[in-house]
């Protein structure tokens, strides 16, 4: 394992970077060059280790430019989702005290209502172009000195939670370590346990400025790799990629597995996806079917794990094991998983609870002590709001999030087995389950469906799907109804904004 100067000393015209659209490349020299003048114009603006950047970039490769200067002068970085408006935006840039902030032209929108209104951020940048009260990043760097700052150290990021089911929490975990040199516990381990090294080809199909592809592309340029980032995803366009670069390694969540699987069967298969030695996927529960299908597709390369950005707990399974019990999420690594009732008291093997990491690492959320204190129970244990069970070999199995769960006539009735029956029928692209109140029952069961063909969505397919809902499901958990959206609300990252859909029709029902 090397910092990115290393490789560049060794292979500068390897390729680091290759943008899937566009096909352009930046090499190990070229990064090396750039994240060293970069980490030049922190410190020409009195930037120290523990300072804190923000940064609102799509995924481009000025992106994992700006990550990599930050990472070798100490900076705390936090990238901040492209999809966030301005009082979203200011609240996490005022939360995790900015004094820098860099915005691109594509976002223009949100970024040039910031300024101004944000008193500890002295400095604006803007990639790709600027707007008023902006000063161009790239002419910005190109006139600092490409040598290595004096004093370089491991910078480090605060991400955000999404805000799916509140207002977002930042989780920071400092970098100890004082020089590049050192070697990082925690990534070396991941390297060897994913089998990633100098020769991995990484597909990243997700928005950079989440967790999961934001880490996995910086331990790629850290083993010397190349990452191959796709700018949006696109079902035929991932597999293409795979067979022209012949990626090793890549990393999912399960509506890009359902996209891809929905494409016609002779598009799927004129792509050659047998360069494929481990497909990564999380952040959203994966339908058992779909993942049957996608394991008899692409081989047992699909490796699962569960957690969170809070890093306090980790189960991971592969293809083989999840064979033997599908719908599991895994073992658990470094922590222990405990079950527990509303009272925070451990229940029985099998029986449902909300899922718990015990004596794993300890987290807080920046400036928020009451909702770090939330996330713990009497016995120390944290918490991520999901709901599961364990069977007789610890393995867990997750049934949904405690805040969608629907109480139906005293009876606990959890969405997302709904929804992955739901997103199997042919006709169903996407779809989301949840409570509506009802004047009897408290609350009833209601899906708003993405149909593969919008103007096919009539009361008819309507009538279809909860009748195929009866067949296969008991009729406590059927839908009373459902409705059609041409899209659903998600995220690029694959999670779904159930909150907004919840809120909007619990608001149409007063």
């Amino acid at each position: 394992m090397a910092h990115i100067s290393t490789t560049a000393q060794a292979t500068p015209d390897k390729p680091a970077i290759i943008m899937g659209n566009s096909g352009k490349v930046t090499t190990y020299a070229e990064l090396d060059e750039r994240s060293n003048r970069i980490a030049q114009l922190f410190r020409s603006h009195g930037l120290e280790r523990g300072d804190h950047i923000g940064m609102m970039i799509e995924n481009d490769p000025q992106f994992l430019e700006v990550v990599q200067g930050a990472m070798r002068c100490g900076l705390i970085f936090t990238p901040i989702s492209t999809h966030l408006r301005k009082e979203e935006t200011q609240y996490i840039l005022e939360n995790c005290n900015a004094k820098l902030f860099i915005g691109s032209k594509k976002l223009a929108t949100v970024a040039e209502e910031l300024v101004g209104g944000i008193p500890a951020i002295e400095h604006y940048y803007m990639i790709n172009g600027t707007v008023p009260g902006f000063e161009s990043w790239e002419d910005a760097v190109a006139a600092m000195p490409a040598e290595r700052v004096a004093d370089e150290s491991y910078g480090t990021p605060m991400l955000y939670s999404s805000g799916t089911t509140g207002q977002p929490k930042g989780v920071l975990t400092m970098n100890e370590m004082e020089s590049l040199d050192d070697v990082h516990p925690s990534m070396q381990a991941f390297a060897a346990f994913f089998g990633i090294d100098e020769n991995t080809v990484y597909l990243s199909p997700a928005p950079l400025y989440h967790a999961a592809p934001l880490h996995y592309n910086n331990l790629i340029l850290a083993m010397g790799g190349t990452t191959v980032i796709m700018e949006k995803f696109d079902g035929e366009k991932a597999l293409s990629l795979i067979q022209e670069h012949k990626v090793t390694h890549s990393q999912w969540v399960p509506i890009m597995f359902i996209r891809m699987l929905k494409l016609p069967e002779d598009v799927r298969g004129k792509y050659d996806v047998s360069s494929l030695k481990l497909a990564i996927h999380a952040a959203a529960p994966c339908p058992v079917d779909v993942k049957h299908q996608m394991i008899a597709w692409w081989g047992p390369v699909l490796m699962e794990y569960y957690a969170g950005s809070e890093g306090s707990g980790m189960t991971i399974i592969d293809s083989n094991t999840w064979l033997q019990r599908p719908g599991s999420v895994g073992q658990a690594i470094n922590c222990e998983v405990r079950i527990c009732d509303d009272e925070g008291e451990e229940v029985a093997q099998g029986e449902v609870g909300t899922v718990y990491f015990a004596n794993g690492p300890r987290f807080e959320y920046h400036n928020e002590p009451e909702k770090t204190e939330k996330s713990y129970n009497r016995h120390g244990w944290s918490t991520l709001g999901d709901v599961g069970y364990l069977d007789e070999d610890g393995f867990l199995f997750l049934t949904d999030r405690k805040n969608f769960m629907i109480i139906s006539g005293g009876v606990n009735i959890y969405p997302q087995e709904i929804e992955n029956l739901l997103i199997t029928h042919a006709k169903v692209a996407d779809v989301a389950v949840f409570g509506i109140p009802n004047s009897e029952f408290g609350e009833e069961v209601k899906a708003v469906v993405q149909p593969l063909d919008y103007e096919s969505a009539d009361d008819s397919l309507a009538h279809e799907l909860i009748e195929w809902c009866r067949e296969h499901l008991s009729h406590i958990k059927v839908p009373r109804s459902i409705d059609f959206m041409k899209e659903l609300p998600r995220m690029e990252n694959g999670k779904l904004y159930k909150r907004h859909l919840q809120e909007a029709y619990k608001g149409a029902a007063r």
